[in-house]
């Protein structure tokens, strides 16, 4: 069984916000990319709603996930976001994965 964290973000945009929103997470895809314990970190845009974004990240463990949380980049996105977007974020352990 893998140990591996699955992570997915959607965001809606606030009202006027969708480019401050977009450049943000875009900020976020390399030096998340960049962690040792960061095997995937993919940003989607819905293309019927451009103001619609998905965070599509993979982890080698939990741990991995908490360091990217306690990082500086991670900490600067947090005191942003709420102001640019509605977010659900879901975390996932693998349960049958190919």
């Amino acid at each position: 069984m893998s140990t591996s964290v699955k992570t997915v973000a959607i965001f809606n945009a606030k009202k006027g916000r969708e480019d401050d929103l977009h450049a943000l997470l875009r900020s976020m895809v390399t030096p998340s990319r960049a962690e040792p314990g960061n095997l995937r970190y993919d940003l989607w845009r819905e293309t019927e709603q451009p103001g619609r974004f998905v965070l599509d990240e993979l982890y080698v463990n939990a741990d991995a996930i908490t360091q990217h949380r306690a990082s500086p980049h991670f900490q600067g996105y947090l005191a942003r976001i709420n102001d640019l977007a509605d977010r659900t974020v879901v975390v996932l352990s693998a349960d049958d994965v190919g």
